[in-house]
């Protein structure tokens, strides 16, 4: 497996190019950002889920995949969301909770997958993503809410997230055996591509408002410090004791490892915006660690295939 940072060179680049293209289009085309954070979490990332789901025609295994990850995520969430109110005010704490339970995996690190994992790689890399997305819009959204909103209020928020429902309705078709029309599966093809452009170039979007007393280094080192410090210990831990239980596949192990080392999620500045709670913080964080990626990926995962015996 080639993990030389001039494999990962082209794909990161490329990705932080669509940060640039939103800082432009906001900057000289006045494009406002939050309808198009709205079109993300209330369109784009439900059909981009559902085809995903139907794609990958889901088994059992798969799902205990994305269940167990969504109870990883949902777990280091809230003890950082127990801990981080303690330090920070309520909207910090709730979008630095937010962020802990997830990362770039579906913008940046699906692409990643697609060039290093084989196509039973880049299933179970989907299974594992979609445990985190089902986080983000379900305990994460919650979590975030809470730092503007009643519990009440929040709970109504996440009733009225169409990706719940697209992952339930996927999931009844699936074990229902009932395959979509082929035309109709060809139309979803653009959605994927749309979630990562759009979620890329809302970054650069907002990043066009910040001002620089938006600037918080405790707030972005508590951030880049749970995304690239936490989350791949944690990681190599969990694929060092699964295959000390019963031997792991490389294509498993990658995905798990992979999954530690992207930078934060895109929908950290989403879900900010769409909540009205710090976007501009947020961004900052968001580009600190995109803009550590092409370092650290190809040096983390080097490192951690080599500890696990994968590489």
């Amino acid at each position: 497996m080639d993990l030389s940072p001039t494999t990962l060179l082209g794909p990161l680049l490329t990705l932080l190019s669509f940060v640039a293209l939103g800082f432009i289009a906001a900057r000289r085309l006045a494009v406002d950002p939050r309808p198009i954070a709205t079109l993300l979490v209330y369109v784009i990332a439900p059909l981009t889920v559902f085809r995903s789901l139907m794609n990958g025609e889901p088994t059992a295994n798969y799902l205990v995949l994305t269940l167990l990850l969504f109870l990883l995520t949902s777990a280091v969430a809230l003890t950082v969301n127990h801990l981080a109110r303690r330090v920070f005010g309520p909207h910090e704490a709730a979008l630095l909770a937010f962020s802990s339970g997830t990362g770039n995996t579906g913008y940046f690190g699906l692409p990643i997958a697609l060039i290093l994992l084989p196509p039973e790689g880049v299933t179970l890399y989907l299974f594992c993503m979609l445990g985190i997305n089902l986080y983000e819009f379900t305990v994460g959204f919650y979590l975030s809410a809470r730092g503007q909103f009643s519990v009440r209020q929040s709970l109504v928020k996440i009733s009225r997230l169409p990706l719940l429902y697209a992952f339930a309705l996927a999931l009844l078709l699936g074990a229902l055996s009932i395959r979509l029309p082929a035309p109709v599966m060809t139309s979803l093809e653009v959605f994927p591509a749309s979630y990562t452009l759009l979620g890329m170039m809302i970054i650069g979007m907002t990043l066009s408002q910040v001002r620089l007393n938006a600037w918080d280094t405790r707030f972005v080192a508590a951030c880049v410090g749970l995304r690239y410090l936490l989350w791949p210990v944690m990681m190599l831990g969990v694929v060092l004791i699964l295959d000390a239980v019963a031997p792991l596949s490389a294509e498993l192990g990658m995905a798990l490892l992979l999954l530690s080392v992207v930078p934060m999620a895109s929908n950290v500045v989403v879900i900010a915006m769409e909540l009205g709670i710090q976007p501009q913080k947020g961004a900052l964080a968001v580009l600190v660690s995109t803009l550590l990626a092409p370092l650290l990926i190809p040096l983390y995962l080097g490192l951690m295939l080599s500890l696990t015996g994968l590489g």
